[in-house]
């Protein structure tokens, strides 16, 4: 068999198991709202709800998904090292938080939707067993077809919502007039929700900038290097913000926060040299972004912008970046493949 004939062979397996996978989640999680519910009308969100039963099931769920697919999937000749476990560990906690998320924004957006109404018991049940299928599904999936363009799509969604349900369940409603780490300087649960994003984000992009680096044409050796050393240190300043808040490790934060920011501005000015492969837009781009980022700062330092929205920006744009950076990481891969 050739590797055109085995690769859609090895697709269709694949799609196969998830199916399969996904027959089995449903059944154990309307299985498991049966005591959990005891036949009764439950609301869509908050406590006791379909919603919440849903976004914890399908966090747990998404986890051993996950895992099956990284174990189908597995190199059996490959050595298995610390930081391929600590990637693994990273991706999974990831999806458990998405599919967390995911489903209590839904059923929040349904529960306004449908004021007062209340599910009944056989939905109930059923619904249950769908979101766990639909995880199991897309879990085991995205386990199995793990590649950098999906690397980056999974980093930018974990960011996006972990930040976005830190801001919504903030219990100071006034915490964008000081900074963004003002977010995780409480004790509550939107404080360690906002630290735990930053830590895995970190830990996320440190992975990526391993496997992003690690197949692209580059004369210059040494420059795919250096662009792989920043990379890893945008990512390990990145999780120290979240393991020291800016209230109790103001020096240590402010320190890796303006390191971090260092270290890409001097990766996207040197990258022309370091990989002369990337693309002249996306290398423009890129000092685009760090002009901008200047000239906000620039803004706050006269009083014209807050703290807040710099910072905001700022992170977009970083992470913009570094997610275009990923995507043209990969089609260079795959045309020096080709």
């Amino acid at each position: 068999m050739t590797d055109q004939q085995a690769a859609p062979a090895n697709l269709q397996s694949q799609e196969s198991l998830s199916l399969g996978l996904a027959v089995v989640a449903f059944i154990i999680g309307a299985l498991v709202a049966l005591p959990v519910f005891q036949l009764q009308r439950v609301p869509i969100s908050g406590d006791g709800s379909i919603g919440q039963y849903a976004a914890i099931a399908g966090a747990v769920v998404a986890v051993l998904a996950f895992i099956a697919g990284r174990y189908v999937v597995r190199d059996r000749g490959a050595r298995i090292g610390v930081l391929d476990v600590i990637d693994v560990g990273a991706l999974c906690l990831a999806h458990a938080i998405i599919a967390l998320l995911s489903w209590t924004l839904l059923a929040v957006i349904l529960e306004r939707g449908f004021l007062g109404a209340e599910v009944y018991p056989l939905s109930t049940v059923l619904l249950a067993g769908a979101a766990c299928a639909v995880t199991a599904y897309v879990s085991f999936l995205s386990a199995t077809r793990m590649g950098l363009s999906l690397l980056a799509l999974v980093l930018a969604a974990f960011l996006i919502q972990g930040v976005l349900a830190s801001t919504l369940t903030a219990s100071d409603p006034n915490w964008w007039k000081e900074n963004l780490s003002a977010l995780g300087m409480t004790d509550d649960l939107s404080a360690f929700a906002f630290n735990l994003t930053l830590i895995v984000a970190g830990v996320l992009v440190t992975a990526l900038a391993r496997a992003a680096t690690r197949g692209i044409p580059n004369p210059n050796p040494r420059g795919t290097g250096r662009v792989r050393i920043c990379l890893i240190i945008v990512g390990i300043f990145l999780g120290l913000v979240g393991v020291f808040p800016v209230d109790r490790f103001f020096a240590i934060h402010n320190t890796v926060a303006s390191g971090m920011a260092v270290t890409f501005a001097i990766m996207v000015v040197m990258l022309h040299r370091w990989m002369p492969t990337m693309p002249r837009a996306f290398v423009m781009l890129g000092w685009l972004f760090v002009g901008v980022i200047v000239v906000l700062a620039v803004f706050f330092a006269t009083g014209f912008y807050t703290l807040t929205a710099v910072e905001l920006v700022a992170g977009i744009l970083v992470f913009t970046w570094i997610i275009l950076f990923i995507r043209n990481a990969a089609a260079l891969e795959a045309d020096a493949t080709t």
